[in-house]
Parts: structure tokens; sequence; C-alpha cells
């Protein structure tokens, strides 16, 4: 009930207040507007076309402050074109002409004010219906005492009594109380939609397009990274096992007439190297691709990972089926990362991964009761982590204070 009456609140208030604002909007930015642009061949228009458009501008601003308590979320602000550091004075001062946006504030100031009009008038007949319905037992008997006085009762031929005038008008308060919060609510959506498509459509756009490009740099980033990771791991690794392998063969070769016990310790030796070497191929084949991911999905791919994890892991999966590639490419990797710090780094004694999904997003939560200090800097082993979850307009938070415990939660959405 309080959220309902806080809801009524304020889209009353925003409606209320809406309209003189608009009507002062639509005088001044029509007026201007015209004046401007008759005398624009003349040039004094452009400043009076200049000003206007900076008037419209901060009427746009007043209502954009409006509408997150109308549409509950915050709305963006355009980046309006600023003029050059070496522009003149004239340059400087018609500025405001050069920017879409400040013609879209002008515009919304005058297709508004209609729109305006019509919501003033519903809300302020539905609050009217509403009160004085609802009080009409209390006024009601003194109107019906009135000589001459043809009641609504009366007219609609329910009788002319006293009674009959104060139920039906109460009836009729009623019926205004119990819609009142849908028609206000409608009419301030229409209202602060309009204000939206006009005064943020532009900036949402450029907010998505910067977001884009961000989770496409994220990505390049953290395919660089993983690339880079993979080739010094098998330089490291693999490579140099495989460079002792052939040179071991090769001295086995020589010696194969002269000393065929040598001979046979070599190839022994040479047999231990290439097992441990396809090891560690596939330890990192596992962070490319594992088959069990790419086969039976996320949840026998994240209990394969719990099993190898030097620490005990507590594994609960709520999820079932199969996501994007992307997404549980992306689940996995984070899993994969964050117990191999653990396991390196933590001292913890036991480990917990839980996988839940809420609307179209997969939570992923990881804790430990390790000593904690994790964090996603640069040359720390989560560093990498934020760059792979921004790629699939994913995030990354890390709580891990000195001492512990350690919990890092990856929202993935999945579609």
């Amino acid at each position: 009930m309080r959220s309902l009456l806080r809801r009524i609140g304020t889209d009353t208030r925003y409606l209320l207040t809406g309209f003189p604002l608009s009507v002062i909007a639509f005088c001044l930015a029509l007026t201007g507007f015209a004046a401007g642009l008759g005398t624009v061949v003349v040039w004094l228009g452009v400043p009076i076309l200049a000003a206007t458009l900076m008037l419209a501008r901060g009427f746009a601003d007043i209502e954009r402050r409006s509408l997150p308590q109308v549409l509950g979320y915050q709305v963006a602000r355009p980046r309006y074109r600023r003029a050059p550091e070496n522009a003149g004075w004239f340059r400087r001062m018609a500025n405001p002409l050069t920017s879409g946006q400040s013609w879209l504030d002008l515009l919304h100031a005058i297709v508004n004010f209609p729109i305006a009009v019509v919501t003033f008038c519903i809300a302020v007949t539905w609050w009217a219906g509403t009160v004085l319905g609802l009080t009409a037992p209390i006024y009601g008997w003194i109107i019906a005492s009135i000589p001459d006085n043809h009641g609504l009762a009366e007219l609609l031929g329910f009788g002319d009594s006293a009674l009959a005038e104060v139920i039906l008008n109460t009836a009729i308060g009623a019926v205004f109380a119990i819609t009142l919060p849908v028609v206000l609510r409608g009419a301030a959506l229409v209202q602060a939609g309009l204000g939206r498509a006009m005064l943020t459509g532009v900036a949402e756009l450029q907010e998505r397009i910067d977001d884009l490009a961000e989770g496409r740099a994220a990505a390049v980033s953290a395919e660089a990274n993983a690339l880079r990771k993979l080739e010094r791991d098998i330089h490291d690794g693999p490579q140099q096992r495989l460079v002792s392998l052939a040179m071991d063969l090769s001295r086995a070769q020589r010696q194969l007439k002269r000393d065929p016990q040598a001979v046979e310790r070599m190839l022994s030796e040479a047999i231990s190297s290439t097992r441990e070497t396809l090891d560690e191929l596939r330890a990192l084949s596992r962070g490319i691709a594992p088959p069990v991911l790419t086969d039976r999905g996320l949840a026998p791919a994240l209990a394969a990972l719990a099993g190898r994890c030097t620490v005990p892991v507590e594994l609960d999966i709520q999820v079932e089926g199969r996501f994007a590639a992307a997404v549980e490419n992306t689940v996995y990797f984070v899993v994969a990362e964050s117990l191999t710090n653990i396991a390196k780094h933590s001292h913890a004694t036991v480990c917990t991964v839980t996988l839940s999904k809420t609307g179209g997003v997969l939570m992923l939560t990881i804790g430990d009761d390790g000593v904690g200090g994790a964090h996603v800097a640069k040359g720390h082993g989560l560093s990498g982590l934020a760059d792979r979850l921004r790629a699939v307009d994913g995030e990354l938070a890390v709580d891990s204070p000195v001492g512990g415990p350690t919990v890092i939660v990856a929202e993935v959405p999945c579609g």
C-alpha cells in the first residue's frame, strides 16, 4: 500500500508540474523559433535561434531529471557537441545550431505541449472525481436540500432523494478511486515515453555503441592475453620437452650399435617425457575448448574442473540445458582460472562453486576460506576475467579482504 501511494504521488506530481512547464516551454520555444527563423536572413535570427535552443535544452534537462522517478531507472543525458577550442565568437555563439539533439529538445518543447494538456486534464479529472465522490456523504445532504436542485441521481431516473444522490456520487467516486492508480500511471508513462524517446534516445544509442566498442576491445584484449599465455605455456613446457626429446632420440640413434643398453635407457626416458608432454598438452587444451564442455555442457565440465582441483570443491549447479557457446566458454574459463588461483595462492581448505540462473542472467559465485587479498589488477591471476566477461556483456565483482574469505561473483547474460 505504501509503495502504491508513493507511486500515485510521484505520477501526480509529474503530471501536475509538467503542465505549467510545458506551457512556458511551448511559448518560449515557438516564439523564439518563429522570430529567429523570420530574421535569419539578416543574421539577427542566428543568436535568437541559438538562445531558443539553449532555453529548450534547459527545459529538456528538467524533464530528464524527472524521468527516472516515473520510469524507475536512470536515463542517459546526451553529449552535446562543443565548439572547437580555436573557434571565434560567432562560431561559439552559433554552436547550438550544429547539434541535432538541440533541435530534438526544441521539437520536444513544442510537441510535448498538447500531450501535457491532455494528461493534466486527465489527472485533474480523476482526482476531482475521486475526492468529490468519496466525500459526497459529507456535503451531499446539504446540496440535496437546496430548492429546485436537480441532482445526477434524479436526472438518471434513480429518484430525487438525498440518499440516492449520495449513494450514486459515492459509487462514482469509488470507481474513480479504484481506477486512479492505473489512469495516472498510464498518463505519466505516455508523457514520459515521449520525453525518453526524444530527449534520451540518441544518448542511449550512443551509450550502447560505446558499450559494444568497449566489449569488442575487451574481447580482443582477452583473446590476445589468452593467446600470449598459451604461447608462453607451450614455449616453457611442451616445446622444451619436445626439443629435449628430439635431442635424446638423435643421441640414441648415434649410439644404437655401440651401446644398446644406453639406448634402451634413453628410449625409456623418451617415452616418459612423451607422456609428460601429452599430459601438459591436455592441460593446456582444457583452457581452450575442453571436449567435455563441447559435448556434454557446463555441469559435467565444471564437475571435471572441481575434481582436478587440489582444494576440495563443493559444487552446486542449479541450471539445466545448454547455452550459447560463448556463454559456456566464459563460465568455464572463469571457474578454471578462479580454481587455479585458489589452488596456488589462497591456502584455502574448502571452496564453493554455485551456478544459478536469474531471469536471463547466469549467476556464478565462487568462494573460499583462504587468506584473501585477491583482486583484478594487472599482473594478477584474475586480471583477464573482467575483460573476458565484458566481451559477453557480463560483470565481475571480487570481495577479498586481507585474511579472507574471498567471494567472486560473475554475471553472464544468457539470452
